[in-house]
């Protein structure tokens, strides 16, 4: 399934809306993605939107290592207390 429409900006997680302190970039942003909303006329319409980040936040990116705590299929608990009350709720 696809989005309505889109409007796809390549840059780091967390400046969907442009570059800090870049506020005319910000703006032509959001305002592409706005007429975006009034122009698409198909579902599934995407619109890559020609800011590029400057450096090589991507390789940068890929460099770091993922230090996130494991994923388990069954609920973890802190305390054995945390669990009984857990179970009480079902």
């Amino acid at each position: 399934m696809y989005p309505p429409r889109a409007a796809f900006l390549d840059y780091p997680l967390g400046h969907t809306a442009g570059r800090p302190d870049e506020l005319d970039e910000q703006v032509e942003i959001v305002r592409a993605a706005l007429d975006l909303v009034e122009s698409a006329s198909e579902p599934g319409q995407i619109l890559p939107l020609p800011h590029v980040w400057p450096g090589q936040w991507k390789a940068k990116a890929r460099e770091l290592s993922d230090k996130r705590t494991p994923r388990y299929d069954t609920p973890q608990y802190e305390r054995p207390e945390d669990e009984a009350a857990a179970q009480r709720q079902l």
